[in-house]
């Protein structure tokens, strides 16, 4: 099961890639890791760096995939983006976090992209 689920988390974020990429993102970087948990994509918009967690679910059964998202989640992801910020020093631009929810809805295979542009905050 664990693989499984590892292998359904990196299609969704190839699927977040190439959606973003589509819709006007620039794709930087991919499963970056930090002090406080892995970044899964790094992208631009423009001017603004933006830091993107995916959210895969296969099955609506325990909820929409930005459901699972918790405190603890958000508080790790504004850590691990101000430490990615501090090893790029230079860097004096805007910068958010998005989340992206694929869904892969059973028994058609449907696929659903939601884009939270701006979905975390302090």
């Amino acid at each position: 099961m664990v693989s499984r689920t590892k292998d359904l988390g990196k299609w969704g974020e190839k699927v977040a890639s190439e959606y973003l990429a589509k819709t006007g993102y620039q794709v930087l970087d991919r499963n970056v890791r930090t002090e406080y948990g892995e970044i899964d994509l790094i992208v631009e918009q423009g001017n603004i760096l933006v830091f993107v967690e995916v959210k895969t679910r296969q099955s609506s059964a325990y909820g929409y995939p930005e459901e699972s998202i918790t405190r603890s989640k958000i508080d790790h992801m504004i850590a691990s983006a101000e430490a990615h910020l501090q090893t790029i020093p230079d860097y004096e631009g805007d910068w958010r976090i998005d989340v992206v929810a694929v869904e892969i809805n059973e028994p058609d295979n449907q696929l659903v992209i939601t884009h939270f542009p701006n979905a975390v905050s302090e």
